[in-house]
């Protein structure tokens, strides 16, 4: 599935990938600093039901929100390998143990640790059309 989104689209992109993506639960999420991986995932996040504040985890790797799903509380973790040097400091961090919770995930640059992901992991490609537009394509397991 590939798309263009811009700010003011995001609303409605949400709702989209969510019924798209059915029960997938991990998100790699791709892209160059300023692709907008954060903006896309905080809008994800707003759209299952998280009203806390939200942040780039960039320092502290994972960021924990609780969101309402039909009575019943849910976890999304978000996390930002970017800092990270290796898959082992990753797994260090407890990304990994994140990823098999069977919480809902989101992995900004999962290039630094392609080995903790499997196969049902959901990858997103993020890239600047311009300051205000993004191309997202959405590559779902097979």
């Amino acid at each position: 599935m590939e798309c263009t989104v811009t700010l003011e689209e995001l609303e409605d992109f949400s709702k989209r990938f969510w019924e798209r993506v059915n029960h997938a639960r991990v998100f790699a999420m791709h892209g160059t600093m300023g692709a907008g991986k954060t903006t896309i995932i905080e809008a994800l996040c707003r759209e299952k039901g998280v009203r806390s504040h939200m942040s780039s985890p960039t320092f502290s790797i994972i960021n924990e929100y609780v969101f309402n799903d039909g009575g019943k509380e849910g976890v999304i973790y978000h996390m930002d390998l970017y800092r990270l040097k290796s898959e082992e400091e990753v797994i260090q961090a407890g990304v990994e143990d994140a990823i098999y919770s069977k919480a809902i995930c989101f992995v900004e640059w999962p290039e630094k640790a392609p080995g903790i992901f499997d196969e049902h992991t959901v990858h997103l490609f993020i890239e600047p059309v311009n300051e205000s537009v993004r191309k997202v394509i959405i590559e779902l397991p097979t």
